[in-house]
């Protein structure tokens, strides 16, 4: 990564330094990435391979604690899961709930869905759409579930519209036709 990368998104603001204050050794070196993660990518990393050593080196330096000392942080926990909610909590984001993730996919069925059909396109505005809502991304099989209903439900939306654009006639033409596709084609089987 860049110099000017690490500045840039990894340098830890006096306001955020208040936050880490009380902390010792590895928990004050782990909750610090955890909170320059969580601004810089909106989620909180699943592990240490998703951190770059640079960037750690660039952390550990600022909060003068040994690099080393991130193998004793405790990726589960009670720990974790404190230093979570009190970044959470500081930034102004909330977990995504059952009710949140409903939302979201009739949302997005009606706003990103309609006009794309490519799924990673549909997550990215998914993730933008989190990002500005300042709700903390779900897992990402959640996140699958998610844009697999929005395509699904944009897809009937489009086929009711269509539909509804039809004359009676014209839609039992259509769906007689369709029932005479879907017969078996081998004079046998009828």
């Amino acid at each position: 990564m860049h110099i000017n990368e690490l500045v840039e998104h990894w340098t830890i603001p006096d306001e955020e330094r208040d936050l880490i204050a009380g902390k010792r050794d590895a928990t004050r070196l782990g909750f610090a990435i955890l909170l320059k993660f969580y601004t810089q990518h909106g989620r909180f990393p699943r592990g240490r391979s998703e951190l770059p050593d640079d960037v750690v080196e660039h952390v550990a330096k600022q909060v003068r604690v040994p690099v080393s000392e991130l193998g004793f942080y405790e990726w589960s926990g009670s720990t974790i899961e404190y230093h979570r909610h009190q970044i959470r909590t500081h930034l102004g984001f909330r977990t995504c709930t059952t009710a949140d993730a409903t939302k979201l996919a009739v949302w997005l069925a009606e706003k990103g869905a309609h006009a794309e059909r490519r799924p990673d396109r549909v997550r990215e505005e998914l993730l933008k759409h989190l990002r500005e809502e300042r709700i903390e991304p779900p897992t990402p099989g959640r996140i699958s579930r998610i844009v697999a209903s929005a395509l699904h439900n944009a897809e009937v939306a489009w086929s009711v519209r269509i539909a509804s654009r039809l004359s009676p006639g014209d839609r039992q033409a259509g769906f007689s036709g369709l029932a005479q596709a879907d017969a078996p084609t081998d004079p046998a089987a009828r």
